[in-house]
């Protein structure tokens, strides 16, 4: 081996993509290049069992590729759990850019990504995510109809961020109403990291409802104003995981909860609209369990924008999109539940849930061919 191209671990000993920890039997990894707009892309499609696999585009400035592919096979496999326990007929895909949103995304670079995306013939849909405005949606939808999330006055269901933050602030509601016997949330003070388009509709709920939020966020302009908006209170110490709140709420990156996280907080539930909060999901999961703090599954309580985004594919209006994000409320409660009845953690619950709805979809397709 040539240890001048070697690199990553000895590119995974030479399985760079099947050979990641976090590929699950990734259906579809598909690597996006164009010179002229400087587009570097991935689209990681999980699983199609229950249908084209919908999820959003993420523009972030990774370090390196290594992150960028380990992300978009972390969060396409999320999305294929996320859609089936909400019971939603699709299946779960993602993509990420390499780049920074701010400075770097063109209409050009999001045409040039939507012509691959179209390439794929629908077995992926896409839609908005971080560093992703309605706009750029629209923009993808000049070159393609698998787009989600695109504007109300092009027809689409509009920013899908007030819907995840929902849906999050439902079940939150739901995780107190087990830890702590209610699920009103005045009084109760929450810890909210991340404070983009989800996080701030998240405070406002909590604000609404009389909680004592606290947050925290690496854009210090955006912290001030949102913290002057709401009244909320910024977070000055130094580690905010050993914060002394009731409700930590990551709505930033994923993998916040992790070894050098998990023993230091004190919160008494996480919920958040983060996705992959857990860095192992099966150490971390149990850690939590074991130290008495309920989580709220991500995938399940942050399921308001793919609600929100499906409604374009299945022609329903805000009425039902309400309805199905307020779901979100009993199904956290029934995980609760089956996770207690069966001694588990509430994320292995989920999990098992969803995985038993694809299995079961799996065995029909197979019957109708």
């Amino acid at each position: 081996m040539d240890a001048t191209f070697a690199t990553g671990k000895e590119l995974q000993k030479m399985d760079p993509v099947f050979g990641q920890l976090s590929f699950d039997d990734h259906e579809q990894i598909v690597f996006c290049n164009d010179k002229d707009t400087g587009l570097k892309a991935i689209i990681g499609i999980h699983n199609s069992v229950m249908g084209p696999a919908l999820g959003g585009t993420r523009m972030w400035n990774y370090n390196t590729e290594w992150e960028a592919l380990n992300d978009v096979l972390r969060l396409s496999r999320g999305m294929t759990y996320k859609s089936a326990i909400t019971g939603l007929n699709i299946g779960g895909g993602k993509a990420v850019i390499i780049g920074d949103a701010k400075t770097q995304k063109t209409p050009e670079l999001m045409r040039k990504f939507g012509e691959f995306v179209h390439s794929l013939s629908g077995r992926y849909i896409t839609a908005e995510d971080v560093g992703m405005e309605t706009k750029d949606m629209d923009t993808v939808r000049d070159v393609t109809p698998y787009v989600t999330g695109i504007s109300e006055e092009r027809g689409g269901s509009g920013n899908p961020s007030p819907v995840t933050a929902y849906g999050v602030y439902l079940g939150m509601k739901a995780a107190a109403k087990s830890q702590f016997g209610s699920d009103v949330l005045d009084g109760k003070k929450v810890l909210v990291q991340g404070i983009g388009h989800v996080g701030e509709a998240l405070v406002e709920y909590l604000t609404k409802e009389g909680a004592i939020v606290t947050i925290a966020d690496i854009n210090e302009e955006k912290l001030y104003e949102v913290a002057q908006k709401y009244n909320a209170t910024i977070y000055t110490g130094e580690d905010l995981y050993s914060a002394d709140v009731d409700i930590y709420a990551p709505c930033a990156m994923g993998a916040t909860i992790n070894d050098n996280t998990v023993n230091k907080i004190k919160a008494k539930v996480i919920a958040g609209a983060a996705n992959n909060q857990l860095a192992d999901e099966n150490v971390h999961g149990a850690r939590l369990q074991e130290r008495g703090i309920l989580y709220a599954p991500d995938f399940l309580i942050n399921a308001g924008g793919i609600i929100n985004v499906y409604a374009e594919l299945a022609n329903y209006g805000k009425a039902e999109i309400m309805t199905k994000t307020e779901n979100i409320y009993n199904t956290t409660l029934e995980i609760i539940d089956y996770a207690v009845k069966n001694g588990i953690t509430t994320h292995k619950a989920a999990l098992t849930i969803a995985q038993n709805r694809i299995d079961l979809r799996k065995i029909e397709n197979a019957a109708k061919k």
